[in-house]
């Protein structure tokens, strides 16, 4: 069974049935999606073993940078340049359109981030990125002590030492999205097993936090990627795979996925390609609604 339908809206917006096509595998733990819409290829990190690959129908699985850092979340900034959360070095880098890696947030008050781990742009430039501290366990990261005492959600700033702490009440906070409108941010708690949304203010800075779901079933795995279709509909990990909301926040169902799921990314010309990274693999699935771009 791929999919586990709670609700019969579910086939109008996935599909009556999912098929899986594995376009990588024998990977430590696969994370970061992203696609690039001109190259029409994807990255992905194997984050244990410190390599982020390229996949494209033209060329297969290439690397792309090795060491990278153990990076984790990706995303593009809105001059199309490569944003990364990396657990090794507790950054948030961004390279440049000459290769250069630049730092654009390391540091709050003057103690190194956790981990950065999920990240998002929004539509006037702002980067939001969440901080827990995988990152400082062994096989995901470099294990070592936390500086922080918190886990929270930032927007980074001019100074990459002094990001702006927009909350931190989270126990694991970690993937983020933003509505249709970008006036509401998605982010979800991997240990709570929930998400919340939270009014984004003039300034970029967020109000609110109620819950807005939680991800519930039977299987492996958590909250942790996190992305929305052209619908407005809510795709997140859960267990089992990958739960699908309406922008109402009704559960429609689970897209059974064969490994426990990180997070995924829609891709292709059409954005109805949904590139799932589970564990060891990267799957390929279609869907009916599609998603759009991450720039």
């Amino acid at each position: 069974m791929t999919l586990e339908i709670r609700d019969p809206r579910l086939t109008a917006v996935v599909g009556a049935k999912v098929e899986f096509e594995k376009i990588a595998g024998d990977c430590l733990f696969t994370e970061g999606p992203l696609w690039h819409p001109t190259g029409k290829y994807l990255l992905w990190s194997d984050m244990p073993g410190d390599h982020l690959r390229r996949w494209s129908v033209r060329d297969g699985v290439t690397t792309f940078r090795k060491p990278c850092n153990k990076s984790n979340g990706l995303t593009w900034d809105r001059q199309g340049r490569l944003l990364a959360c990396e657990h090794a070095s507790s950054q948030v880098s961004r390279t440049e359109p000459d290769g250069r890696i630049t730092s654009i947030a390391t540091h709050y008050e003057g103690k190194q981030l956790n981990s950065p781990n999920d990240i998002v742009c929004a539509a006037d430039g702002g980067i939001y990125f969440s901080d827990p501290p995988y990152g400082r366990a062994d096989f995901y990261g470099v294990k070592r002590e936390q500086e922080l005492s918190h886990q929270s959600v930032y927007r980074a700033g001019h100074d990459p030492k002094h990001p702006t702490l927009l909350v931190d009440d989270f126990d694991r906070p970690n993937g983020l999205c933003f509505s249709l409108d970008g006036r509401r941010l998605f982010v979800n708690d991997t240990a709570r097993k929930h998400i919340r949304v939270f009014d984004v203010k003039a300034d970029g800075g967020l109000a609110g936090g109620r819950v807005w779901a939680e991800t519930t079933g039977e299987g492996r795995g958590a909250p942790d990627g996190m992305k929305l279709d052209s619908a407005g509909n809510v795709y997140c990990c859960g267990p089992g795979g990958v739960h699908v909301f309406t922008p109402e926040a009704a559960c429609l169902g689970v897209i059974k996925v064969p490994e426990p799921t990180a997070n995924f990314a829609w891709g292709d010309d059409d954005y109805r390609s949904l590139y799932i990274t589970a564990s060891t693999s990267v799957y390929r699935i279609r869907v009916q609604v599609p998603g759009f771009p991450a720039l």
